[in-house]
């Protein structure tokens, strides 16, 4: 078990992981423990203390629409974001199919809940297009229209990335599938909360989200499906949420997740540009670092988003240094944090493996201050100084036995 120093003891934990998941809120805690409490009854049922979880889940539903643009009625509640994806994915390829259609349109850098059930997809006879994301991590538009044929049924690609949090053209994508008569989905899991979203205005027709990501709770998702389109069931067994998503409905979360989720949007605008500007000061200040580089677009990003790569360090050693230091962080998708490839994001825009293994994602929230920043920054540059004194690449580098990437 490593021994954590007395540095780590005497200062606070500073949290630079959201992307991952974020502290629930006092508002949606509780309102979670209230309901769990006091309003126990099952949704579906006749008697009083059912009708009356059933009117809280339909007030938690209007409050989701209302957070995005949509009606109450295209609102249908999951367990999170990957369940979202795949039941928007498979309704849409299974519309494809009884039309004839069955290619799809993606990008290369989606979240793995996307990807892999293309590949699914993949073995059922779809063909696939995974378009590139470019140096800055941005899919351009031109290119999503030039790849959609006579026979694509769907493109999906995601609002904001959860690596290198890049903000996507959805707007304009979403207008050239409407234009196109082709189904538009988008994963918005680290979207909804943090930026905008405008269902009818962005022309999206399908959109995943997650509570934990905007400081609700885990394991409460949802999935908004325009009206007029028919989903698929991956749960059967029961009439709950119109007969398309089985099972008894997690009043308590559902609740706590609209509380979290109306919470971020009315203080969206005010945090957001605070937040932003502390990102700008975190990547103001790992820029002075030699030899790093800032991972996708400067300008088109969430507010929290720094993902930077350093070179000749190996990202694993990184995240444990700065843990000892009292920074908790990460160097890619939590999903995939036990993974000892190098991000698929990061080879996306280009970065070789050398490169990419050595990527730290800082995330921050909006109860992150200046002194927290700077003491990241400070760390970050000890920590990397640090592992580059012993290590035997940085050395191969700094003598010219090996040319520097970055």
């Amino acid at each position: 078990m490593r021994v954590r120093s007395e540095e780590k003891e005497k200062n606070k934990m500073i949290y630079c992981d959201n992307a991952a998941t974020t502290r629930m809120s006092d508002a949606a805690l509780i309102k979670m423990t209230e309901l769990m409490k006091e309003v126990w009854g099952n949704p579906s049922s006749l008697y009083s203390h059912g009708q009356r979880a059933k009117e809280v889940l339909e007030e938690a539903r209007e409050k989701v629409a209302s957070a995005i643009g949509a009606q109450p009625g295209e609102i249908y509640f999951t367990s999170g974001g990957s369940e979202a994806d795949n039941q928007a994915i498979r309704s849409a390829a299974e519309l494809g199919r009884k039309n004839g259609k069955m290619h799809i349109v993606s990008s290369a850098f989606e979240h793995h809940a996307v990807l892999h059930t293309l590949e699914k997809l993949e073995k059922e006879g779809f063909d696939v297009t995974l378009l590139d994301v470019h140096e800055n991590g941005l899919v351009v538009p031109g290119e999503v229209e030039a790849a959609i044929r006579d026979d694509t049924c769907l493109v999906t690609v995601m609002y904001a990335n959860n690596e290198i949090g890049t903000i996507q053209p959805i707007r304009e994508i979403g207008e050239i599938c409407r234009r196109k008569k082709v189904l538009f989905h988008t994963d918005a899991v680290q979207a909804v909360g943090h930026i905008p979203v405008d269902v009818r205005g962005d022309n999206i027709d399908m959109l995943s989200a997650s509570a934990h990501k905007f400081h609700g709770p885990k394991g409460v998702g949802f999935l908004y499906v325009k009206k007029g389109i028919r989903l698929t069931n991956l749960i059967e067994g029961g009439a709950q949420e119109r007969g398309k998503r089985a099972g008894t409905e997690n009043v308590p979360g559902i609740a706590a997740m609209a509380e979290a989720l109306k919470e971020a949007v009315g203080g969206m605008k005010v945090n957001g540009e605070r937040t932003a500007a502390l990102r700008d000061r975190l990547i103001e200040g790992l820029k002075q670092i030699p030899h790093s580089a800032l991972n996708g677009d400067a300008v088109n990003r969430l507010p929290g988003n720094a993902n930077f790569c350093f070179e000749g360090i190996e990202g694993e050693s990184l995240l444990l240094l700065l843990d000892d230091k009292g920074v908790q962080a990460s160097s890619g998708s939590a999903c995939t944090s036990g993974s000892l490839d190098p991000s698929h994001v990061l080879l996306a825009i280009g970065r070789v493996h050398d490169v990419a293994h050595g990527s730290l994602r800082l995330t921050i929230g909006d109860d992150i201050t200046e002194d927290d920043v700077d003491y990241v920054i400070k760390s970050v540059r000890e920590v990397v100084e640090l592992l580059r004194s012993f290590s035997p690449i940085w050395r191969d580098l700094m003598a010219g036995k090996k040319e520097f990437i970055l």
